[in-house]
């Protein structure tokens, strides 16, 4: 018998299942794959967001300022790459101008710190390569990037080395409540625990609907990128990216925290939550809007396109809440700004346990990370 059971070893999972072994829990994680981060996390922006581009009072906006303002001291602990590089939204017309203004408004609601409206000739000092057309930009200095993958792996194996049970290779097949506890059925067994994070990413509608009656959907969104030699890394110093549409932020130009430079991504909307394929005309057109921010890139330096799939959910916020199955959570939706939200996101799962009634007593003997040189 498990006090907590977390389905889904991606960047949330194993951030919650890290928080839960500073407890005295039994706690396990499944994962389906053959490894922790082996779908959203691993193929995704890598970037910090400020927060500025979550609507006002929504839980994106609030979870996204609180999870960047903990990153560096949580990256410094678990040896992690983490730069704090800064970002740019650039503006090539009038109405893109006005659109970094709804942007920085929106930003000093949510109380994103390093916030300012830069002209053509800060932008050149800053970005030398950026294009000539554009007339201005939104400056955000708290912005950063980081590894995910990496992230999401000394997450858990610092989460085990204080006690939580890891199973790959284990799909979630059912979940039936009996009393006040939970048997979750897989293709390796049955797992009998008194509490469930749901944290499936994008079959995180799914895994609910297995218990309880369904009350989001999750619309998978494939982005696609380029992931360009260490001879283009310094294209750029910060995040480059254009006005965000209705789909997304835009394709973006970015350094990686391992000196690479990233061109993505694009936004499909999809119906095969596995379907991480890449397809020659939308890198095409990755191409052809990533260089309309930075001039010259050398796109024969690629040394790999990937895709990643977005948990978009019919809701439009993150989802971070108790389903009506008393001690099932749901941490669902999490899109972008989930990276920049996650160690924030860590900790609202935790009050959650605490406001349903989880007995929750700190360890005296956690075991903090070992420092990595």
């Amino acid at each position: 018998m498990y006090d907590i059971l977390i389905i889904g070893a991606g960047i949330i999972g194993t951030g919650i299942a890290r928080e839960l072994s500073k407890y005295k829990l039994k706690v396990a994680i499944l994962e389906k794959d053959t490894d922790v981060s082996n779908e959203t996390t691993k193929a995704n922006s890598a970037i910090v967001h400020g927060g500025y581009d979550a609507k006002e009072e929504s839980l994106m906006a609030k979870l996204n300022v609180l999870g960047n303002s903990l990153y560096e001291d949580l990256c410094n602990e678990l040896s992690v790459p983490f730069k704090r590089n800064g970002s740019l939204v650039l503006a090539f017309n009038e109405d893109e101008l006005e659109h970094l203004n709804v942007l920085y408004n929106r930003g000093i609601i949510n109380k994103v710190p390093g916030l300012s409206i830069i002209n053509q000739e800060k932008l050149r000092e800053l970005e030398p390569n950026v294009d000539e057309k554009a007339i201005a930009a939104l400056h955000c200095s708290s912005a950063g990037i980081v590894s995910p993958w990496e992230f999401a792996e000394a997450l858990i194996d610092n989460a085990v080395e204080n006690g939580v049970d890891l199973f790959l290779n284990t799909t979630v097949k059912n979940i039936v409540k009996t009393d006040e506890n939970f048997d979750v059925h897989t293709d390796s067994g049955i797992f009998h625990t008194k509490y469930v994070f749901n944290c499936a990413g994008v079959h995180a509608d799914l895994i609910h609907n297995l218990i309880a009656p369904e009350s989001f959907k999750i619309l998978p969104r494939k982005g696609e990128y380029f992931v360009l030699d260490k001879t283009q890394g310094k294209r750029v110093n910060q995040t480059v990216f254009q006005c965000p549409s209705k789909l997304g932020k835009g394709i973006l130009v970015t350094p990686t925290v391992h000196g690479n430079l990233l061109v993505g991504p694009d936004a499909q909307d999809i119906d095969n939550r596995f379907d991480v394929s890449t397809a020659t005309d939308r890198l095409e057109y990755i191409k052809f809007k990533g260089s309309h921010s930075i001039k010259d890139i050398n796109f024969r330096e690629n040394i790999r396109t990937f895709a990643g799939i977005r948990a978009e959910s019919d809701r439009g916020d993150f989802i971070v809440e108790e389903s009506s199955v008393k001690g099932f959570f749901d941490i669902a939706g999490i899109k972008s700004p989930g990276l920049s939200a996650a160690p924030a996101i860590t900790l609202a799962a935790i009050d959650l346990l605490k406001t349903s009634g989880a007995n929750l007593s700190l360890k005296d003997n956690f075991i903090t990370p070992r420092k990595h040189t």
